[in-house]
């Protein structure tokens, strides 16, 4: 697997060209995504934006290495997903995309600590002492008070504080963030968006899917997705 991080600020984490995705329904295909266009560089807090059904969601799905393309290429940290195999392409998701979800996604029978570690059971990465880190996280994020707590003992902020710290267990190249205020009241989410804007100052790639206008503050650049395309607000 290439290793994109080659000593320059300016190295792309994420090229696409002429991405194009379509579903099946039977034998009728259904286009979602039009010949796109994007790079990301490394250090960016990108948001990308639109309504439902335009086509953003798809566009995660890609960069998330969730799916392949139809048509064009994604290239993440210099692998192109379209010719990688399913094996690496899961070890590519494991080891570089830390995921942040609009539902938190932990499990509830674990502790927070626990849900930090998650990730590392079948990807631990080679080099991070992952015990110690999980434990690191959670104070990063303000729960070190909090790491026998579970999830139904946890406020909704406090919930997306502990997905935050798991996304970032493995020490990825790119954070992915899904509607992460999407569950969240208009304080708590400027909390979330602050540890997010804390992790972009320190050098953090940072992808997030929203449909807030709010967001936009907290961002270096917005893409706007609109049927499909990409283009202006």
């Amino acid at each position: 697997m290439v290793d994109y991080n080659n000593g320059s600020d300016e190295v792309n984490v994420i090229n696409i060209s002429d991405l194009k995705k379509s579903y099946f329904l039977g034998d009728m295909e259904v286009p979602i995504l039009h010949g796109i266009d994007l790079c990301i560089k490394k250090g960016e807090f990108v948001a990308i934006m639109g309504p439902s059904g335009s086509g953003k969601s798809t566009l995660m799905n890609m960069i998330g290495c969730l799916d392949r393309p139809t048509g064009g290429k994604v290239v993440l940290m210099g692998n192109d997903i379209s010719s990688i195999s399913d094996n690496e392409l899961a070890e590519l998701r494991g080891f570089e995309i830390g995921f942040v979800f609009q539902n938190f996604n932990l499990i509830p029978r674990l502790s927070a600590y626990e849900n930090v570690m998650l990730p590392t059971y079948s990807n631990a990465k080679n080099g991070v002492d992952t015990v110690q880190r999980g434990k690191d996280l959670l104070k990063l994020v303000g729960l070190d008070d909090r790491m026998g707590h579970r999830p139904p003992e946890l406020s909704g902020g406090q919930r997306q504080r502990v997905a935050i710290a798991r996304s970032l267990v493995n020490d990825p190249s790119l954070i992915l963030a899904d509607e992460p205020t999407g569950n969240l009241d208009s304080k708590t989410s400027a909390e979330i968006m602050n540890i997010f804007s804390d992790l972009h100052k320190k050098g953090r790639t940072i992808v997030m899917i929203t449909h807030d206008p709010e967001m936009e503050q907290y961002v270096d650049r917005v893409v706007y997705v609109k049927d499909g395309y990409i283009g202006n607000n």
